[in-house]
């Protein structure tokens, strides 16, 4: 969404024609859920995806005749022969999809705004009408909101109406998107720090993914070429030093994820001293079951409450059969998606007695 957002406005500053298609509402079984948004500029190229096919096609063809009229649409689609017969694409379900033309900088506010939280990592929802008769309101309308359901900002209408504040959920339940008299909310939760303690393989395949999984990543290695730009382009910080200099002087909250990845096992014991008991969202550290209950039983010693050391996650990754380090990185990667959007990660092996 982000890399959206800024080709966006990038076209908005270069007075290039655009339409904004975001898929709001879904029924049944289709490509993409709702949230997924794609850019159709007015040469006909594209950025972003609502699934492919026919659908995406016919969505190119219907936004270019909007940016011509410069008139906002509702589109709906219904995935059955009409659409999806040649790709062998059928899907059964309904999608809708809300076509903003933007043609000048009368959008950009709004868009400026979204931008703003995504970049900062901030939560948000978007509250879009696309049905007129259902909301009683102009369809398509879209009205932003920060994580705490303040309101922000509207594209095609002012102040939000009380149908539109009445379904608003709070970030802190994490909603996914929803729908409700004709309005589609769209939930963005807050982008979520991911400390990788260890530059080597495994820390590596996990940034790399995690990076296109939006989450925040920070590499840490007492190694400095280990924590290289080159080697982590898309990391937002790389710190090198001693682990008992660097981990007890970073911030942790509550929206931090922490993953111990070293390239041995005192150093995995180390981190995991400094980050056990910290008040991170999650905390996760790779290995046998052997090494872990001893890593577990020494901090024990140490003082790190059995409480604290109970909540790692450990074996680490959700059990796919990982053998080579790239389905390491996935099994680890689905664990980390699965507890940032829901809270508790199903497959996970059990946890280890010490």
């Amino acid at each position: 969404m982000r890399d959206l957002l800024r080709h966006l406005l990038a076209a908005l500053r270069a007075g290039r024609p655009v339409a904004w298609c975001r898929l709001v509402e879904t029924r049944g079984s289709t490509p993409q859920k709702a949230g997924a948004a794609m850019l159709v500029f007015g040469d006909g190229s594209q950025a972003g995806t609502l699934g492919g096919g026919c659908v995406e096609a016919e969505v190119k063809r219907r936004a270019l005749a909007l940016v011509a009229e410069n008139r906002p649409d509702v589109c709906a689609f219904q995935l059955d022969s009409d659409y999806g017969w040649d790709d062998g694409l059928i899907c059964g379900g309904r999608m809708q999809i809300a076509v903003e033309p933007i043609v000048g900088n009368g959008a950009a506010p709004y868009f400026e705004r979204l931008s703003e939280i995504l970049e900062r990592a901030g939560g948000c929802t978007e509250a879009i009408v696309f049905d007129r008769q259902a909301s009683g309101l102009a369809a398509p309308a879209s009205f932003l909101f920060d994580a705490s359901g303040a309101f922000l900002a509207a594209m095609r209408g002012e102040s939000p109406p009380p149908q539109i504040l009445d379904p608003l959920r709070p970030l802190s339940s994490r909603p996914r998107a929803y729908a409700a008299h004709g309005v589609a909310y769209l939930p963005v939760l807050p982008r979520c720090t991911l400390v990788i303690v260890g530059g080597g393989h495994v820390g590596k395949a996990v940034a790399d993914l995690a990076a296109e999984l939006e989450f925040d990543v920070w590499i840490i290695d007492d190694r400095a070429e280990y924590v290289a730009e080159t080697r982590f382009p898309q990391a937002e910080r790389r710190i090198s030093g001693p682990i008992d200099r660097v981990l007890p002087e970073l911030a942790i909250t509550g929206d931090t994820y922490c993953l111990i990845v070293t390239r041995g096992h005192s150093h995995d014991q180390e981190a995991l001293f400094h980050l056990a008991d910290r008040g991170a969202r999650y905390v996760g550290l790779i290995g046998s079951r052997r090494k872990i209950k001893m890593i577990f039983e020494n901090l024990a010693a140490e003082g790190v409450s059995r409480e604290a050391l109970a909540k790692v996650h450990a074996p680490l990754g959700i059990d796919i059969g990982s053998q080579t380090v790239p389905e390491i990185a996935v099994s680890i990667c689905a664990e980390l998606v699965a507890h940032r959007n829901l809270g508790k990660v199903p497959g996970r092996p059990r946890g280890v007695e010490f």
